[in-house]
């Protein structure tokens, strides 16, 4: 028996958001954890950042923690450097590397291994906060400034050029994410196109307005729970400008010069309202993202498979191999 789309809209956007009292009651989890002490190589302030704390993990990652008029509280941001960086003086390609909803810059370290993932590859991974705000300059907050896009596109980004030996181009980045930080990654390749040329989206969804919007209300409801206080990315009622602004739908063009990466879920757990809501939508949207960009004629990569809303390892290590290929070389 067909099943009424308007019923299925309707049964997914109450589980997804059966999913935000999960996602708020750990919400203390990800800010409780504990940091570690240490002496991070030194770093200018500028470009509207000023280093108010750092610290050295070891060899290869620091951290550090930034004041900036973007943000009403100091978000920090995890560095990686290859192996050899301190040895030499050749620059290196960079992956910005974007956590999803409910986590922070600690969060590929502690729970995705990425410094074994990174081991012996010429890259630096730049992994910055982003709370849950959607990688977004808000429509309002209640809690002060929460400008994300403005943090990492404005200062965060010129910031890692000056102190760090990189690549200080587009064929110098690429971005990638996984959840709420696929999304994030998709936006920021095509809103500034001339930064990133390699482009990946791990569990992410590429499409806002798909089923009634439901992605645009989730965003609205996780940022206002979890980042803003009350308040929304998006606007009650919705700000559709700034919705297609940001909508990577909307920008099909924006991809056509960018090696695209995308991996979904195919069998999300049905008794985890999260995993499945979530999933559930993200499939679906890579699914209509991918016809998009047929019909256009661009190129892209993409994988499907078992399993719900995760971060998959042995995606991102085949991903990072296809952008190590696209990305110039450290010289």
């Amino acid at each position: 028996m067909n099943e009424n789309p308007a019923r299925l809209t309707s049964m997914t956007r109450r589980r997804l958001l059966a999913g935000i009292a999960g996602a708020t009651a750990i919400a203390g989890a990800a800010a409780a954890g504990i940091w570690w002490p240490g002496a991070a190589s030194a770093a200018d302030n500028g470009n509207g950042l000023t280093v108010v704390d750092s610290g050295e993990i070891n060899g290869r990652l620091s951290y550090y923690r930034f004041s900036t008029t973007a943000i009403g509280w100091n978000p920090a941001v995890n560095v990686l450097l290859p192996d050899g960086y301190h040895d030499g003086d050749a620059r290196y390609p960079v992956l910005y590397l974007l956590h999803g909803g409910n986590e922070d810059f600690r969060t590929f370290d502690t729970q995705h291994d990425i410094q074994k993932l990174t081991a012996g590859r010429d890259l630096i991974v730049v992994m910055p906060d982003a709370s849950t705000g959607w990688y977004s300059d808000p429509v309002s907050s209640n809690l002060g400034p929460r400008n994300w896009e403005t943090f990492h596109i404005d200062q965060l980004l010129p910031w890692i050029d000056a102190n760090f030996r990189t690549h200080p181009d587009t064929r110098g980045r690429a971005v990638a994410g996984f959840s709420m930080g696929g999304f994030g990654a998709l936006k920021y390749a095509a809103r500034h196109r001339d930064l990133f040329c390699s482009v990946s989206a791990h569990s992410g969804p590429p499409s806002l307005r798909r089923d009634a919007g439901l992605v645009v209300h989730w965003a609205n409801a996780t940022s206002a729970a979890l980042d803003l206080g009350g308040a929304t990315v998006y606007g009650v009622p919705w700000d559709d400008e700034r919705i297609d602004a940001d909508n990577p739908m909307h920008h099909l063009t924006a991809y056509a010069d960018k090696r695209i990466f995308l991996v979904a879920g195919t069998s999300p757990d049905p008794i985890n309202l999260f995993d499945e809501a979530n999933e559930t939508e993200v499939l679906a949207g890579q699914r209509e993202f991918r016809a998009a960009l047929d019909a256009a004629g661009t190129a892209y990569e993409a994988h499907e498979r078992p399993g719900g809303h995760v971060f998959r390892h042995d995606m991102f290590a085949i991903d990072l191999d296809g952008m190590l290929q696209t990305l110039r070389p450290a010289a």
